[in-house]
């Protein structure tokens, strides 16, 4: 079953419909179609704080009694080289700033080499493809959430 995302603003259902295609293409590991998709995931305004959010849930989700280093090493390494395969573009730097922004304990100030938008839409859908194997349940859930809980935060800020 596909989700329509029309009741979302325009720029809101670019970042929906084209970080489910990449999703999409970074589970069936479809380079071709990957592509084309995290292109266009790049220019999309707050695709990042989105995709950061969903990522946030479903390691939430995944592990709902926390995250410890050795968690967050076994997500990055199972990540990494599962997406290897047939991305590999993939750098484990990245995700790793990907999980660590999730966490809320990343700071591009630190960081000498922090990614940009490019390089964060390139390795979010790999990250949430791989936690989607875990959770098991529909990237929709999360995006819906996630879109939730960006507007919640735009509404009290």
């Amino acid at each position: 079953m596909s989700t329509t995302w029309r009741h979302l603003p325009a720029p809101a259902r670019e970042i929906a419909e084209t970080a489910t295609d990449a999703v999409a293409a970074a589970r069936d590991r479809d380079a071709a179609a990957y592509r084309p998709a995290v292109e266009r995931l790049a220019v999309a305004d707050r695709a990042g704080l989105v995709l950061g959010g969903a990522v946030r849930l479903l390691l939430e989700e995944g592990h709902p009694d926390g995250l410890d280093g050795d968690d967050v090493r076994q997500v990055l390494e199972r990540c990494a080289r599962s997406a290897a395969t047939w991305w590999p573009e993939v750098d484990p730097h990245v995700l790793l700033v990907l999980l660590a922004g999730a966490l809320g304990v990343y700071d591009p100030g630190d960081d000498e080499n922090p990614p940009d938008p490019a390089a964060v839409a390139r390795h979010a859908p790999l990250l949430v493809a791989d936690l989607l194997t875990v959770t098991g349940r529909p990237f929709a859930d999360y995006l819906n959430a996630a879109f939730a809980e960006v507007a919640r935060t735009e509404l009290h800020d």
